[in-house]
Parts: C-alpha cells; sequence; structure tokens
C-alpha cells in the first residue's frame, strides 16, 4: 500500500426535507469542488426553528479527501 494524505474538513448541508438530505447536499456539493472524496462522518444533526416550527433540518459532516500535492514548478 501506498503512503498517502487526507485532508478533512468540516461541513454544514442543509434541507427543508430531513436530515438525510442536508448530508447528501453537503456531500454533492463537496464532490464539485473536491476530488477523491473518502470518508463522510455525521458529527451532529440539529434543526433552525422559528415561532417553534421546523425550518430547516441541518446535518454537519466531516469529509475526508485525498490531497494531492500540486506537482506544478
Amino acid at each position: 500500500m501506498s503512503e498517502s494524505v487526507y485532508k478533512i474538513i468540516e461541513l454544514v448541508g442543509t434541507s427543508p426535507e430531513s436530515w438525510e438530505k442536508a448530508a447528501a447536499n453537503a456531500i454533492e456539493t463537496a464532490s464539485r469542488h473536491l476530488q477523491d472524496l473518502r470518508v463522510g462522518e455525521v458529527v451532529q444533526m440539529d434543526i433552525h426553528l422559528e415561532d417553534g416550527k421546523n425550518l430547516v433540518y441541518r446535518t454537519k459532516l466531516r469529509l475526508s479527501f485525498k490531497y494531492h500535492e500540486d506537482l506544478r514548478d
């Protein structure tokens, strides 16, 4: 197995429908900007409320992706 380095970031995805869709939104957005996503870990789930009503489901994730050094000189 070759040596690798992974970067870990935290993101918060949101959805008016569910925590699962909030997580999927975060992963989908991250995958458009980052290469080699490897692992997603749910850190926290909460609901933004106003006047006692659900407004937005929020899921905080830790995502890891493989770090590639910039080979430009």
